[in-house]
């Protein structure tokens, strides 16, 4: 088309593609970083409070796995490069070390996990309180405060070595666990003896307290969802914590789903930005 336009027009409209290409070019090379691929490369470990039992929107089988987790929800939000969910409910420091690990690679970049509370017997502790007199309850207690302060820290190192070897360059995050009870709220709230819930938050204090020391001791991130959790514990009005459901014993004393969206995982973001 461009024969029937005269020689010098042809100059001038040459030149105006050109520099119409000069203007666009870099443009596009600006533009280019802005959707460029995330390179987070994520794995959650842990147990039923990763894993998000009590939440609902369950898969994965045995484990129980929610799509209301905060692993699950971070994943959706952040859009990583890679999200494997290795989160089981019952996983203890051992099974962690046999069952969850697989996917941890020198390309890993962000490791989350919740571990400890089923090694020191959570479950049957529960159980002895809700079903047994507070005597019961408060020598179940004591037998986990034993094995809190003399097994779990050998055992947390062992999970957090086992991480960094598989792991080396990855931000690992340990999160804890929440005090249950709103201790100011019992005398007026059904279930439990004051002795029983003032047992219980005790104890896990000094679960979340060898949480943090491991933390410490690898140069990890300690994640601590107690602060968010207050005022949505069990005997609060907006509880972000199920209570003893007798129709499904397994989700009793777990995050409901807005534990995990609004208690756990602001916590988990904040810790990932650093």
């Amino acid at each position: 088309m461009l024969a029937h336009v005269p020689a010098r027009h042809r100059l001038v409209l040459a030149s105006c593609v050109t520099a119409a290409a000069v203007v666009v070019v870099p443009a596009l090379y600006v533009a280019a970083p802005a959707a460029a691929q995330s390179t987070v490369r994520y794995v959650a470990l842990g147990d039923s409070y990763s894993a998000g039992d009590g939440a609902g929107d369950y898969s994965g089988g045995s484990c129980g796995r929610s799509a209301n987790s905060y692993p699950a929800l971070w994943d959706k939000a952040s859009d990583p490069a890679s999200f494997s969910d290795e989160t089981c409910d019952g996983a203890t420091t051992s099974s962690v070390l046999s069952g969850q690990l697989a996917t941890l690679s020198s390309a890993t970049t962000l490791v989350s996990i919740t571990v400890g509370g089923n090694d020191v017997g959570f479950s049957s502790v529960m159980e002895t309180c809700v079903l047994l007199p507070t005597s019961s309850c408060v020598s179940a207690v004591r037998k986990a405060e034993t094995e809190i302060s003399a097994d779990l820290p050998g055992e947390l190192d062992s999970v957090l070595s086992a991480v960094s070897a598989d792991a080396p360059d990855a931000r690992v995050v340990l999160l804890d666990y929440p005090q249950l009870y709103d201790l100011s709220k019992s005398s007026s709230c059904l279930g439990l003896s004051t002795t029983d819930r003032t047992d219980l938050d005790q104890a896990a204090n000094q679960l979340d307290g060898q949480i943090q020391a491991a933390a410490g001791r690898y140069g990890d991130v300690f994640a601590d969802v107690r602060p968010a959790f207050a005022g949505h514990q069990i005997c609060d009005s907006g509880s972000w914590l199920h209570s003893v459901d007798w129709f499904d014993l397994g989700v009793s004393y777990h995050p409901t789903a807005a534990g995990q969206q609004y208690g756990y995982l602001p916590v988990f973001t904040a810790a990932v930005a650093g």
